[in-house]
């Protein structure tokens, strides 16, 4: 099993931090905020690591290598100096990641999740990890029903962690699925969520609940939030 980290962001609402750094390798409890998730791939037996990059891309084969320090083969998958938004990233590391289930992990969140709970084969086209809505996403994302089905609306609305398992088969015929104007762009550029929702109506998308701790690091007033919390500081 192949994991993917998404890293090709601007990382606007972090600015000034990431003027010259990229969000995932800014630094949180002594290490880079992709360091974490590094770690975790390692631990339960993922060998194969492809991070998507955009700004500052060069910083993170000076930083990480080819990732033998954690045991892992790690493959870049540059996107140009545009990011090509989470749906086209996707599409643009596939022929990296190939054709069977795979680790997706955004390079911005930090988590006590477990990722050897994570389904090797789910049982639709994905399956997410979802988090109690933090403060700033009033909203939330999606709904999960008792049954463990991910759905577009409903009651109980949660945020996804950013976290989860994926077929490549979800991206099958995705430019019906999609409204972004930039999917006719080359290469193409468009969101993942509208995906997800339309695969939502067929039953398709699986997700559970983490209700430990988890930390969307989007802004410099979270980081510091997270640093403080990881040195055991209230």
């Amino acid at each position: 099993m192949k994991a993917l980290i998404f890293a090709a962001g601007l990382g606007e609402r972090m600015r000034p931090l990431t003027n010259h750094t990229p969000k995932p390798l800014l630094h949180a409890g002594g290490k880079a905020l992709i360091e974490w998730h590094l770690e975790k791939l390692a631990g339960i037996g993922i060998r194969e690591v492809v991070i998507n990059t955009s700004w500052l891309a060069t910083q993170f084969p000076q930083t990480l290598g080819d990732g033998a320090r954690w045991d892992v083969s790690i493959r870049y998958s540059y996107e140009g100096e545009t990011p090509l938004e989470t749906g086209g990233g996707m599409l643009h590391a596939l022929p990296l990641v190939g054709e069977a289930p795979f680790v997706l992990v955004n390079g911005d969140v930090w988590t006590d999740y477990d990722f050897a709970r994570l389904p090797h084969e789910p049982a639709g086209l994905a399956h997410l990890v979802m988090v109690d809505r933090p403060p700033q996403a009033t909203q939330g994302d999606f709904a999960l029903d008792d049954d463990g089905r991910v759905r577009s609306e409903g009651g109980n609305r949660l945020t996804y962690a950013g976290i989860g398992v994926y077929r490549p088969q979800l991206l099958d015929g995705w430019r019906s699925r999609t409204t972004d104007a930039g999917a006719d762009e080359s290469p193409p550029r468009f969101r993942l969520a509208p995906i997800l929702r339309a695969h939502m109506a067929q039953d398709l998308i699986t997700g559970e609940h983490h209700r430990g701790r988890w930390t969307d690091v989007g802004t410099p007033e979270r980081l510091a939030g997270l640093e403080r919390e990881l040195a055991g500081v209230a």
